[in-house]
């Protein structure tokens, strides 16, 4: 089977996460700058799974790209990390109305940690599935992959010393992949 609608179903699934995350913006029951104070951890953490969904959409989209066909296994890979992406708006939700607790924000991190290592899983079941070496030396050793799970893996208990700093990990991994994954770009 090739890509096409595989990636079309993603794409469908990571719009409506979107959507669903910014249905829980409430509209202020005053006109007034003072009003939309409280959203501001909303809106905060809205951003900030906005741009970790646009990243695994975008990095899923040149994944696929270079992938030539897709097997069961992939397709249930594929299943696996959309599961943990779509627990994204839940847990923005939580940490939004409680983001000086710990648990929301370790949870979130949770969830975080789940997406990666299933996205993991998906590259690892791309590349074994006919040995694509073009993904493979895309990929390299993936350091940045590396370091985004120990930073994930970080946060999580971190988040229960100081919330604050767990946050500051989740915004500092978005930083680091914010721009597409250069390595699968140029094999495309």
């Amino acid at each position: 089977m090739n890509t096409t609608r595989l990636e079309a179903f993603s794409d469908g699934v990571i719009a409506i996460l979107i959507t669903i995350m910014v249905l829980e913006f409430k509209t202020p029951h005053e006109a007034t700058l003072a009003a939309l104070r409280p959203l501001l951890p909303v809106f905060l953490s809205y951003l900030l799974s906005f741009v970790i969904l646009g990243i695994y959409w975008n990095n899923h989209h040149h994944l696929l790209h270079i992938t030539e066909r897709v097997s069961g296994s992939v397709l249930w890979a594929n299943l696996h990390l959309l599961f943990w992406l779509s627990m994204i708006p839940f847990t923005t939700a939580w940490m939004s109305e409680h983001h000086e607790a710990p648990l929301p924000v370790a949870v979130y991190g949770g969830v975080l940690l789940c997406a990666s290592i299933a996205w993991l899983i998906l590259k690892e079941r791309i590349v074994r599935l006919d040995a694509n070496t073009r993904l493979r030396e895309a990929v390299g050793s993936d350091l940045k992959g590396k370091a985004s799970f120990a930073a994930y893996m970080a946060a999580v208990p971190l988040a229960f010393v100081w919330p604050p700093l767990s946050i500051g990990l989740y915004v500092l991994v978005a930083l680091v992949w914010l721009a597409p994954d250069r390595r699968i770009e140029s094999k495309v």
